[in-house]
């Protein structure tokens, strides 16, 4: 049965490690990390504890969330829009607090409210609640899934959608959208180059973009998958 289309919020977040340098690291979080690379590399002889602190804005207790971006669809056939909102700083605990009230105003009603990400179930869903935890942040009800049976997570995931019940394969959202000829959002930089651009270029704004672009392609991709026209540019309307 098809999902609600309107009742799906699409997100995707940005990370990286919460210091520019591994010589900025305090001693007891050197240590830590050091016990944490030890495993990343031992497939990468050509690379260093200090070398490879840039992953370390994938792991939530090493890393922050620098900007979220989430989007939904309203009206529908040639009406329909993509809406699209972002939050993005350097005070993490100031964004994720009015990303939690976002959620809060999106699940108000007892409609059936879904949360999507591609390998949202993986990375952003749980790096999100991570974060929340450390920064004393109350887990938003949609987030929060202690306690729930398997059907009352209103949680998607267009990697999983894709994968049809394959549990051997992972599809980046790149190659995803290649395939299903939408246009890719890494058109200008990648995931691996966010933490340079945020620490190295100070520039966030661009940041911002690339993060849109993203929620932008998982609604498109969504839709495909739900045998649902697509979203054209001019149907996109971003919000301050």
């Amino acid at each position: 049965m098809p999902y609600p289309v309107n009742q799906v919020l699409f997100i995707d977040i940005e990370t990286v490690p919460q210091y520019a340098e591994f010589e900025e690291v305090p001693d007891a979080w050197k240590d830590l990390w050091q016990k944490k690379a030890a495993s990343l590399l031992r497939s990468r002889e050509d690379e260093t504890i200090e070398s490879i602190y840039p992953r370390a804005g994938i792991y939530a207790e090493f890393g922050k969330i620098v900007c979220i971006s989430c989007g939904f669809l309203q009206g529908s056939g040639d009406q329909r829009k993509l809406v699209i909102k972002s939050l993005s700083g350097d005070n993490e605990p100031q964004l994720l607090a009015a990303f939690s009230s976002i959620l809060d105003k999106w699940s108000h009603n007892n409609e059936a409210r879904y949360l999507c990400a591609h390998n949202g179930k993986e990375f952003d869903f749980p790096y999100l609640c991570r974060r929340m935890i450390i920064n004393n942040i109350p887990l938003p009800s949609l987030l929060n899934i202690a306690g729930k049976k398997p059907w009352e997570i209103t949680h998607l995931d267009t990697l999983e959608l894709w994968k049809f019940g394959d549990f051997k394969n992972y599809t980046s959202l790149n190659l995803l959208a290649t395939a299903l000829s939408i246009p890719t959002p890494k058109d200008d930089i990648d995931g691996s180059m966010v933490w340079e651009v945020y620490w190295k270029e100070r520039n966030l704004d661009r940041i911002v973009t690339y993060c849109q672009k993203d929620v932008i392609t998982l609604a498109r991709i969504f839709l495909r998958l739900q045998g649902e026209p697509g979203i054209d540019d001019q149907h996109v309307e971003f919000k301050n």
